[in-house]
């Protein structure tokens, strides 16, 4: 059994996975997500600040809800946050589509998928490479 501390109240609780958060924390900071989900929906101009101003929520964790893509934005809404590898601005997740390119192209190249492949060649016979031929 693994009991851990939660982050955000200290009561000890049974921890499985995830956030290490007890399951009464989970559920309001999910009922904080759908608040700040139906916020954004309704305002699409607001900036991460006026979001986190009115629902009360950190700003922070506004951002990690962009990173982990749960939170996703229109073209217009001024709402972008850096790419981890080049820091260009992005509307969610962790990389850009640029970065995300060269990895997958990398990680290709890692395990040989990049390489053509040869052409198999059927084994030929001793029998059948002595043999005369006539054209």
């Amino acid at each position: 059994m693994n009991v851990r501390n939660c982050r955000k109240c200290g009561r000890i609780f049974n921890y499985v996975m995830g956030p290490i958060m007890c399951p009464r924390c989970k559920e309001e900071q999910e009922a904080k997500f759908q608040e700040v989900k139906k916020y954004v929906q309704d305002h699409h101009g607001a900036d991460i600040v006026e979001v986190s101003r009115e629902c009360d929520v950190d700003p922070g964790q506004i951002r990690q809800w962009i990173r982990e893509e749960r939170l996703q934005f229109a073209d217009d809404s001024p709402i972008r946050i850096p790419c981890e590898g080049c820091g260009a601005m992005i509307r969610s997740g962790r990389f850009c589509d640029k970065c995300k390119m060269e990895m997958t192209t990398g990680f290709k190249h890692a395990i040989g998928m990049d390489k053509p492949k040869e052409p198999v060649h059927k084994p030929v016979s001793k029998r059948e490479s002595d043999r005369m031929r006539y054209l």
